[in-house]
């Protein structure tokens, strides 16, 4: 590969990666539309990520436009800086997502979520008191489970429907608590289960109690965050493979500019 070319090929590399780092800021502003303010937590760093990538890309950019081989270096550091980074998030990102399943309830056509299921790390934010107090005052003000009276008219919509796990684990009392369901928000608690589950004294029909203090609902709450975390991870190796060939094709163009610069 020429000089001419290699520096060619990495100044629009890097002008199409302006775009790649525009599609990442997209992609975290459509997390943050798309969620309320309980359900958006990578939205800041997916944002962050594709504005530290814009920069990388403006510095490869000028350095292959002025075949600046000081500029070639630091925009490969950043770009090696970026790649370690995304890896080490990607990694540990798969590794706390690794645990966790629903669990399948006869008659059901939705999953139940216990919460010693998921990891430790998963485990240590949600029981920390003022993380959950945080969630908590935001899963009510989310209205979710009030808007399910509105959307199940009849008991035999409620029960044919597929809940998401907040909706399971946060709106009702587990199934082995054997609470008959009256209608989409309420639940007959004169009946007094056998079942020793913690969940089922604390769940109240009441709209701001709920199953809120639930670990069914904290369960609920780690399998949204594990689904969310596995797209941003998915996407980072996506992100992860292009950005390597990039910083591939920049070791070559800054050794061809640092050849040049030498000769000259």
């Amino acid at each position: 590969m020429g000089m001419g070319t290699s520096i060619f090929i990495i100044r629009w590399i890097n002008f199409l990666t302006m775009f790649l780092a525009i599609l990442v800021i997209i992609f975290g502003i459509w997390m943050g539309t798309h969620h309320d303010g309980c359900r958006k937590s990578l939205t800041l760093p997916v944002m962050g990520l594709g504005g530290f990538i814009f920069v990388v890309s403006i510095v490869g950019f000028l350095g292959a436009l002025k075949n600046n081989s000081i500029l070639l270096w630091i925009y490969l550091i950043m770009l090696c800086i970026t790649l370690v980074g995304i890896l080490v998030f990607t990694v540990l990102a798969f590794i706390v997502t690794n645990n966790g399943s629903g669990h399948d309830v006869a008659g059901l056509r939705y999953k139940e979520y216990q919460l010693q299921d998921y990891s430790t790390w998963f485990l240590k934010q949600l029981n920390n008191t003022e993380n959950w107090m945080r969630l908590k005052s935001c899963l009510v003000k989310s209205e979710d489970c009030n808007n399910l009276s509105k959307r199940y008219k009849t008991l035999k919509q409620y029960k044919l429907a597929k809940l998401t796990p907040m909706e399971a684990g946060c709106c009702r009392p587990p199934s082995e608590c054997g609470y008959p369901a009256v209608n989409a928000s309420y639940y007959d608690l004169s009946f007094h289960p056998v079942n020793s589950n913690h969940d089922c004294k604390v769940y109240k029909n009441s709209k701001a109690v709920k199953c809120y203090d639930c670990d069914s609902c904290k369960a609920g709450v780690a399998q949204y965050m594990k689904t969310e975390w596995r797209l941003v991870a998915i996407f980072n190796v996506i992100l992860f493979v292009v950005l390597l060939i990039i910083y591939l094709v920049g070791c070559c163009a800054r050794r061809k500019a640092a050849r040049n610069r030498s000769k000259g």
